[in-house]
C-alpha cells in the first residue's frame, strides 16, 4: 500500500511539474488562440464597403457576410465548449483550426461572392474555438486555474478587439480582399501549429454523450432566433414570425434537455448559485457592446456634410473605440478575483452601473472626439467587468469536465444578446430619417438609441438584486467549501 501511494505521489508530482514547466506557454496560446478568433468577428464589418465594391452587390447582399457570420456563431457556440468536454483537447484544437483555415482560404482562393458567404459562415463557426483555452486550461494549469483561464479569456477579448478593429479599418486602406482573406489563413495555420505544439494530449474530460436530436433542435432554434434578430431591418413582419417559432422552440427545448438522458447542455448547473444571473448579465452585456459599437460606429462615419457625424473613416471609427477595448486589460483581472472572494453580485452590479453611465454620458455629449474617448472607456471598463463575472460563475460551480459546457452557456446567450442589441440599435434608427436624404438617422435618435441601451444595465442591477435577495452568502458558502 505504502509503495502504491508512493507511485501515486511521485506521478502526481511528475504531472504537477510538467503542468508548471508549460504553463507559460499555455497561456501564451491560449490567448494567442483567442485574440485571433475574437479579432475576426470585428474585422469583417470595416471590409462591407470593400466587398460591396469588390463582387459589385448591394448593401443588404453585402450584409449578408456578418448574417452568415452570426449564423455560423450560433452553431458554433453550442457544438464547440460542449464537444471539447467529451473529445480530447487537441482533436477540438486541430478541427477548429482545420474549419478556421477553410473559412479564410474559400473567400481567398474562389473570390466570389457565394465564397465569401461560405467562408463567412465557416469563420463564424469556428470562432467560437475562442472558448477552448478555459477547458485546457482548467485541464492542464495546477492551482488558480479557474481564475487564469477566465483572465486570459478577458484580457485576450480586448486584445482580439484592437486588433480586430484596427486591422480591419487598415485592411479597407491598403489591402486587396484576397490578401487579408490570405493573411487571416496563414494565422490561423500558424495559431493551430502551436497550440498542438504546447497542449498537452489527453484523454476526454467526460464520457458523456450529446444527444444528436437535441443538438439539432437547439441549433435551429438558436438560428432562428439570430437570423430574424440580423434581418429584421429587411424583412419586417417575417423576422417577427422567425422569432417567435424560435423562442416557443427554444421554451420547448428547455424541458426536453430536463429529461433528457444525453443532455447538450446540463440546465441542472443553472439551479446553483448565481448561475442563471451570471446567463442573463452576459446576455445583457452582449447587447450594450454591440449597440454601442453600431451607435458608435453609424454617427461618427455619417458625413459632416449631413449636419452631425465626425466624417471619419472605419479606421477613425476604430480609434475612437480603443478605450472601449483598452480598459478590458483594467477591469477584468480585478472582477474575477471579487467573484472568487464570493462576491459576484457586486461586480456584475459594477460593471452595469458602469455601463449605464458611460451610455447615458454619451446619449448626451456624442458631437465631439473627446466624449467617445470617455463613453468608451466607461462602457469598457464596465462590460469587461461583467463578462468576467458572467464567465467565471459558472466555472466556478462546475468540475473541470464540464468547463466546456460552463463556457458555452453564457457565451451562447451573450452571442445572442448582441444580435438582440444590434437589431434593438437598427430599429431605433430606422425610426425616422433626414426628409432630404433618406436612410440616413434624424440626429436626435442617437440620443434616444443610447437611452434605450442603457435599460439593458438596469436589467443586469434586476436580476443581481433578486439573486443577492434570494441566496443571501449562498455563493461565498459555495467556495468556502471548494
Amino acid at each position: 500500500m505504502a509503495g502504491t501511494n508512493d507511485t501515486a505521489l511521485s506521478a502526481g508530482t511528475g504531472v504537477a511539474a510538467q503542468a508548471s514547466s508549460k504553463r507559460g506557454p499555455l497561456i501564451s496560446v491560449a490567448a494567442l488562440l483567442c485574440t485571433v478568433t475574437i479579432a475576426v468577428n470585428f474585422m469583417l464589418g470595416p471590409l462591407l464597403p470593400l466587398m460591396q465594391s469588390h463582387f459589385a452587390v448591394g448593401v443588404s447582399a453585402a450584409t449578408w457576410v456578418l448574417t452568415a457570420m452570426l449564423l455560423g456563431s450560433g452553431a458554433g457556440f453550442v457544438l464547440i465548449p460542449r464537444l471539447q468536454d467529451i473529445v480530447d483537447d487537441r482533436t477540438m484544437l486541430l478541427w477548429s483550426g482545420v474549419i478556421l483555415t477553410a473559412g479564410a482560404l474559400i473567400p481567398a482562393i474562389g473570390d466570389t461572392y457565394p465564397a465569401l458567404i461560405v467562408g463567412s459562415a465557416l469563420l463564424g463557426f469556428g470562432s467560437a474555438a475562442q472558448m477552448l483555452p478555459v477547458g485546457f486550461l482548467r485541464r492542464h494549469l495546477s492551482g488558480g486555474s479557474v481564475a487564469t483561464a477566465v483572465s486570459v479569456l478577458i484580457i485576450s477579448t480586448g486584445t482580439g478587439v484592437v486588433a480586430g478593429m484596427v486591422g480591419g479599418g487598415l485592411s479597407v486602406k491598403y489591402l486587396s480582399l484576397s490578401t487579408f482573406f490570405y493573411i487571416l489563413a496563414a494565422a490561423f495555420v500558424v495559431t493551430t501549429a502551436a497550440l498542438l505544439a504546447v497542449v498537452p494530449r489527453s484523454r476526454p474530460a467526460s464520457s458523456a454523450r450529446i444527444g444528436v436530436w437535441g443538438t439539432v433542435w437547439m441549433i435551429a432554434w438558436v438560428t432562428l432566433v439570430l437570423l430574424a434578430m440580423a434581418q429584421i431591418s429587411v424583412w419586417g413582419n417575417v423576422c417577427y414570425l422567425l422569432l417567435a417559432v424560435g423562442v416557443v422552440a427554444g421554451v420547448a427545448w428547455v424541458p426536453a434537455q430536463r429529461q433528457s438522458t444525453a443532455p447538450v447542455f446540463d440546465l441542472a448547473m443553472l439551479k446553483r448559485p448565481y448561475a442563471t444571473t451570471a446567463c442573463v448579465a452576459s446576455y445583457l452585456f452582449g447587447a450594450v457592446d454591440a449597440a454601442f459599437v453600431l451607435l458608435v460606429t453609424y454617427y461618427t462615419q455619417t458625413p459632416v456634410e449631413v449636419g452631425y457625424g465626425l466624417g471619419t473613416d472605419a479606421l477613425g471609427t476604430s480609434l475612437l473605440l480603443l478605450p472601449f477595448a483598452l480598459t478590458m486589460f483594467i477591469s477584468g483581472k480585478a472582477a474575477e478575483r471579487m467573484v472568487q472572494q464570493g462576491r459576484p453580485g457586486v461586480i456584475l452590479a459594477a460593471g452595469a452601473a458602469l455601463c449605464g453611465l458611460g451610455l447615458v454620458w454619451l446619449a448626451f455629449a456624442h458631437d465631439h472626439t473627446w466624449q467617445y474617448l470617455v463613453g468608451s472607456a466607461l462602457v469598457g471598463l464596465g462590460s469587461r467587468a461583467g463578462y468576467s463575472g458572467s464567465f467565471a460563475i459558472p466555472q466556478l460551480v462546475v468540475d473541470e469536465d464540464q468547463a466546456g459546457m460552463a463556457a458555452g452557456i453564457p457565451a451562447t446567450v451573450m452571442m445572442i444578446g448582441a444580435a438582440f442589441g444590434a437589431a434593438v440599435t437598427t430599429i431605433v434608427l430606422s425610426l425616422a430619417s433626414i426628409p432630404e436624404i433618406p436612410g440616413v438617422p434624424e440626429p436626435h435618435l442617437y440620443t434616444w438609441g443610447y437611452l434605450v441601451v442603457a435599460v439593458f444595465p438596469v436589467g443586469i442591477l434586476a436580476a443581481t438584486s433578486v439573486s443577492s435577495a434570494r441566496h443571501p452568502g449562498a455563493f461565498k458558502a459555495l467556495m468556502a467549501q471548494a
